[in-house]
């Protein structure tokens, strides 16, 4: 990895995460979230996408997803899409996660939180982008499904970004959505230079 081109990983989380009680629990894959964050992922370049979920029966669906556009059947019919889901990956935890990344390169990545709250120690967009432009280090962008990443979770983290904020007073972007935004800000070309 060199400061142009950041290792970067993407975390789709399914658990543990907050219901709207604050309840944890485990959230259901969705197959928009799956292929629409797997292109945003191979659009900027991401280096693997991890879908995380600790259901057996949840991953073993979107596997069969995974072989299905990966073959050479999905290959022909749709060939973007076969590059999209190149990247994507599947996980029982993120702890898993985690130690992929470190095997893969020889060091623990640096964990990023999304979320739509902003807390005391959250990072702009614009300096969290200088950071990982000026870092060595891998990094890893978490996001969570349901309503949200749990305390635990994001304590673990070592950046908190900022959420996104429109224009209104609406913020409630779903996750594939936040995810394409939040890559543009983190990994676009310097198109205001």
């Amino acid at each position: 990895m060199t400061k142009d081109h950041p290792k970067i990983y993407l975390g789709l989380l399914h658990y543990p995460i907050y219901n709207k009680q604050k309840k944890v629990i485990t959230t259901t894959i969705t197959n928009l979230d799956v292929h629409d964050i797997a292109r945003a992922g191979k659009t900027y370049d991401i280096t693997k996408y991890y879908v995380i979920n600790p259901l057996k029966s949840q991953r073993e669906l979107i596997e069969k997803m995974r072989r299905y556009w990966t073959s050479d059947y999905g290959k022909e019919y749709i060939p973007n899409r076969h590059e999209a889901f190149s990247v994507l990956q599947l996980a029982e935890t993120l702890d898993a996660v985690i130690d992929e990344i470190k095997e893969e390169t020889g060091v623990r990545p640096k964990l990023i939180a999304t979320d739509a709250r902003q807390f005391s120690n959250s990072i702009s967009y614009k300096k969290m982008r200088e950071v990982i432009f000026n870092s060595p280090d891998p990094y890893l962008i978490i996001f969570g499904t349901g309503w949200g990443l749990t305390e635990e979770t994001i304590n673990k983290c070592d950046y908190i970004l900022e959420p996104i904020y429109g224009r209104g007073e609406f913020n409630h972007l779903s996750v594939r959505s936040a995810a394409s935004i939040i890559l543009d800000r983190l990994l676009c070309d310097p198109w205001w230079e």
